[in-house]
C-alpha cells in the first residue's frame, strides 16, 4: 500500500511586538515602517483596562490617547440628566482621542471600556509632535477619523429608524468584528444602555434571536451561534457601513 506524505503545516508568523514583548494587534500600528516605529514605539505605554474604566468624560482635556489593542471601548453621548447612548465602538481597528488630530484639546463624548481591553497609551502632546515624522500613521489616523464619523452618522440614523431587534443584531455584529470573537460578555442591561432603549425591549429582542437559533444568552454573556443568520436579521446599516469602509480602504491601496 502506497503511503502518502502530508504536507507540513505552514508556520504562522507571530504578531509583531513593540520591542518590550507586547504583541501589536492594533491595525493602525501594524505594518508601519521601521523608521516610523523607531520614534513612536518607544513612547507607547502598554496598559490593561478593566471593564467600565472611563478613559475620558465630555469636557476632559485629552492628555492621553489610546491605540486599542484588544477588547472594546464605547463612545457615548451623555445628556445633562445622566442618560447616555452609544454613538461609536472602538476595537483593535481604532483609536481613542480623535479630536486631537484636528487641533481640539478636549473630548465631547465619554469613552468607557466595555470589554476588558489592552491598549497602547501615549501622551496627546507627544503623539502630535511625532505625527509629522510618521506620515503613514498620520494618514491612517485621518482615514480612521472619517470611518468613525461615517459610522456615527449611520448609527444615529439606525437608532431613529430601525426596530430594536434589528439594531441589536447590528450591534452584536459590530462587537464581534472588533474583538474577533463570537463570545461577548455583555449583560442585557448594558445592551439596553448602549442601544438607548429599555432593558425589557432588549430582553424581548434577544429572545427572538435566541429562539431563531442565532444567539444564545446567559447571565452576563451573549454567544453568536449563526453569524450568517445574524447578518440577515440586522438592518441594512451594518452592510452599508461595511461596504463603505471596504470601498474607502480598497481605494487607497
Amino acid at each position: 500500500m502506497a503511503t502518502t506524505t502530508r504536507p507540513s503545516a505552514i508556520p504562522t508568523r507571530p504578531p509583531p511586538t513593540d520591542g518590550r514583548g507586547n504583541q501589536i494587534h492594533n491595525e493602525l500600528l501594524l505594518g508601519l515602517s521601521e523608521a516610523e516605529c523607531g520614534g513612536l514605539f518607544s513612547k507607547l505605554e502598554y496598559v490593561r483596562l478593566k471593564v467600565h474604566h472611563v478613559l475620558h468624560e465630555p469636557g476632559d482635556a485629552l492628555k492621553s490617547v489610546y491605540f486599542c489593542n484588544s477588547g472594546m471601548v464605547s463612545i457615548l453621548t451623555v445628556f445633562p440628566d445622566g442618560k447616555s447612548v452609544e454613538v461609536g465602538l472602538v476595537g483593535k481597528e481604532g483609536f481613542v482621542g480623535l479630536p486631537l488630530l484636528v487641533g481640539f484639546q478636549t473630548a465631547s463624548t465619554q469613552a468607557v471600556v466595555q470589554l476588558d481591553a489592552t491598549a497602547f497609551r501615549v501622551s496627546g502632546e507627544v503623539l502630535m509632535a511625532l505625527l509629522p515624522h510618521c506620515p503613514k500613521l498620520e494618514l491612517r489616523l485621518r482615514q480612521y477619523s472619517q470611518i468613525a464619523a461615517m459610522q456615527t452618522t449611520q448609527i444615529a440614523a439606525c437608532n431613529r429608524l430601525h426596530e430594536v431587534d434589528e439594531r441589536l443584531a447590528r450591534w452584536l455584529l459590530m462587537c464581534s468584528d472588533r474583538v474577533s470573537s463570537n463570545n461577548l460578555p455583555l449583560t442585557q442591561e448594558f445592551l439596553g444602555q448602549m442601544l438607548g432603549t429599555r432593558r425589557s425591549s432588549v430582553t424581548v429582542a434577544a429572545g427572538v434571536l435566541q429562539e431563531a437559533g442565532i444567539i444564545t444568552t446567559s447571565r452576563g454573556d451573549v454567544k453568536v451561534v449563526d453569524r450568517r443568520k445574524l447578518e440577515d436579521s440586522a438592518c441594512e446599516c451594518y452592510g452599508m457601513m461595511q461596504r463603505q469602509t471596504s470601498e474607502w480602504r480598497n481605494g487607497t491601496q
